[in-house]
């Protein structure tokens, strides 16, 4: 579903993560279900999943698109996944963390399940964040031009903040349900430009300027 909705009609950023976090949880299971099926065969067909070696995603909460029917395919093709995991002692930062089927897990304090602290305090279980091939990333609102609005914490844009400098840099995907997008979102100076936005409907790749 496309809408016209913008920060302009909505007042601000806030009424807008709440008019769209609304909007996804009023979808009921079986439409969550079919989307994350839906969305999760968009995603095997982008030649940026296909080629990568080292993923990361996330676990879904408060009606957030599920990623998470890719992992049996990810794990049959050999691909090492990560979880964001909130990282101690820093100010909205991320780890990523390694994701298998032992990993053990506990909920943080946001309530969304992450490795545990004994295990992701452990380098070996870690990849920093620029050696990932793509990183899939929960939007709360998107755009036709692949602006990403987040829940507001900036904990992507501040663990991802060296794409702005460095040549060799993850491939991000927003994913998102159709419902969350709007016509037009503001981009800030520290929001990180996603490569796409892919939903149950649709790829939207940025338009390139310049």
């Amino acid at each position: 579903m496309n809408d016209t909705a913008d920060c302009s009609t909505l007042g601000d950023k806030t009424a807008l993560r709440r008019e769209l976090r609304r909007r996804r949880r009023t979808l009921s299971p079986s439409q969550q279900k079919q989307a994350a099926i839906t969305l999760c065969q968009r995603l095997k067909q982008l030649p940026e999943i296909q080629r990568s070696k080292r993923i990361s995603l996330y676990l879904p909460v408060n009606g957030e698109i599920d990623p998470t029917p890719l992992l049996p395919w990810l794990r049959q093709r050999k691909v090492s996944i990560y979880l964001p995991v909130l990282r101690p002692f820093s100010a909205n930062c991320l780890w990523f963390v390694a994701y298998r089927e032992s990993t053990p897990m506990v909920k943080n304090r946001f309530g969304i399940a992450e490795p545990c602290s004994w295990f992701a305090a452990d380098r070996r279980n870690r990849l920093p964040a620029w050696a990932l091939d793509t990183l899939i990333v929960p939007l709360v609102g998107f755009d036709q031009q692949a602006n990403r609005m987040g829940m507001g914490g900036g904990f992507y844009d501040r663990s991802l903040a060296f794409m702005r400098y460095q040549g060799l840099a993850p491939t991000l995907i927003g994913v998102a349900h159709a419902c969350q997008q709007v016509a037009t979102l503001p981009v800030e100076p520290w929001d990180i430009p996603l490569g796409m936005v892919v939903s149950d409907t649709m790829v939207i790749r940025p338009t390139k300027t310049g």
